[in-house]
């Protein structure tokens, strides 16, 4: 009891057993009723009392006193007294590796708490506003209604392409609302199907199904009081979508195989990239919960309308993947960045991360060169220099064409042949050159027959 916890307390020096933790060593009395120091508070020596014998060992760890250990018993003997006491040395003993393992295991857990605070406050600290990437007017529109909806019960429903940031988003709203310091759990509700899904959504009780082996909670319950993300909502099965419906209407669910009623207080915000509407239009999505989960809704737009956050975003997982793989890849051209700036990225922020770590993970220096890219994106940068190039062409022919109508405006009806000539004789000058003076190859070069070749040479006096 309390009470008798309470008179199990000594003060350092204080009766026999204070007097052994104080000194570290054992005190061995054969009769109490002789033993000033002994205190009684248990009041085991009583009047009537037969000779009661007290031995108390210290409990040492690591050469210092943790506590004692004590036992009465009618005397024995004096010899009994000595082969009681090795006894109670080792008791002591075990009790002082249990004291010693009970407090790393303390320490250790302390040491996680701590470590998972400092976790929480650093993803706390990751998904503020003003921490995310994000400068183009489409995403302050985003911004500012997830500022709205953070500290509401809203349900939330992600829209927009595949890689488009989505779980930031809703980890974001999670993170900066009441539930911050609960758990935030994400679901991809299209990487399971049928029971398994509704299984990890709800739990299952044991022998529910083929290899239900023992009771399980689901993510809504693991999320109560915090926040579950369903990604990839659209891909949910008609049966399960009841299922959810119920949760979000009544806050209760049934695991697999029971009929007991289980309460939950889960905030929902789902994701999908398609279009729900059509989904519904179609049969494949219930109507009643698109209502439900559509309470709020929130659109990111693809990278290639928010180009501006494109350089920011480079600098950001440069620093990232620099930090982790113990590179130094800095320095990009303009013309690289060109290149990336007009990717399509068909992949969003997904892709241009990934394209930046491996560019981080395979260079060998500071400078961002072309080589480091994947190869969707090398092929996009030369088709794009083969189309300047095309395109330089054809504004040099117009500009030409308009010089030369301008010059030979005086000329008409010759300005055709004039031109013509002087073109063909540049042409097959310059394939010349390149070729050696060797008229097959410069033929060849230029895509027309040997004799077409020598008939132009000799009717333009081109000297070969």
């Amino acid at each position: 009891t309390p009470d008798e916890m309470e008179r199990g307390k000594y003060a350092l020096g204080e009766g026999v057993t204070g007097n052994v933790v104080a000194t570290g060593r054992a005190r061995i009395i054969p009769d109490l009723r002789n033993e000033p120091d002994f205190l009684n508070r248990t009041g085991r020596l009583a009047h009537d009392t037969g000779p009661l014998s007290f031995i108390c060992v210290p409990i040492k760890i690591e050469g210092r006193t943790a506590g004692a250990l004590s036992i009465d018993k009618p005397f024995p003997g004096t010899e009994k007294l000595g082969s009681d006491t090795k006894f109670l040395d080792i008791i002591a003993a075990f009790l002082a590796q249990a004291i010693q393992i009970n407090r790393i295991v303390m320490r250790q857990k302390e040491k996680l708490l701590e470590e998972n605070a400092q976790l929480r406050a650093q993803v706390r600290d990751r998904y503020r506003f003003e921490n995310i990437i994000g400068d183009s007017p489409a995403m302050h529109d985003v911004f500012a209604t997830v500022g709205q909806v953070a500290n509401s019960r809203a349900t939330v429903l992600l829209l927009g392409e595949t890689g488009t940031g989505k779980e930031m988003i809703a980890k974001a709203i999670h993170y900066n609302s009441p539930r911050k310091d609960n758990p935030f759990i994400r679901v991809n509700c299209g990487a399971l199907s049928g029971t398994l899904l509704e299984s990890e959504l709800f739990g299952h009780v044991k022998g529910s199904f083929t290899g239900a082996i023992k009771d399980k909670i689901g993510r809504f319950e693991a999320a109560d009081a915090g926040t579950i993300f369903l990604d990839e909502i659209g891909t949910m099965e008609p049966q399960l979508q009841v299922k959810l419906l119920r949760v979000l209407q009544e806050r209760e669910l049934e695991k697999v195989g029971d009929t007991q009623v289980v309460k939950v207080d889960v905030r929902v915000i789902a994701a999908t990239n398609v279009d729900l509407q059509e989904e519904v239009a179609k049969g494949q999505f219930r109507e009643d919960l698109f209502y439900r989960l559509n309470v709020v809704s929130i659109y990111l737009p693809p990278l290639r309308n928010r180009r501006e956050d494109i350089p920011r975003l480079i600098d950001y997982f440069l620093d990232k993947y620099n930090g982790i793989n113990e590179r130094k890849l800095r320095r990009i051209s303009r013309e690289m960045l060109n290149v990336l700036l007009r990717y399509p990225w068909p992949g969003n922020v997904r892709e241009l991360e990934n394209a930046v770590e491996r560019a981080v993970v395979l260079s060998n220096g500071e400078d961002f060169t072309e080589d480091l890219l994947p190869l969707g994106v090398r092929m996009f940068a030369a088709q794009r220099r083969t189309s300047q190039s095309t395109e330089s062409i054809e504004a040099l022919t117009r500009r030409l064409a308009d010089q030369a109508i301008s010059d030979y405006e005086m000329r008409e009806g010759e300005i055709y042949s004039l031109v013509i000539n002087q073109i063909e004789q540049a042409l097959i000058d310059r394939a010349l050159a390149k070729c050696g003076g060797v008229k097959t190859k410069a033929a060849d070069f230029l895509g027309i027959n040997r004799n077409t070749l020598n008939k132009k040479v000799k009717e333009l006096g081109i000297k070969a």
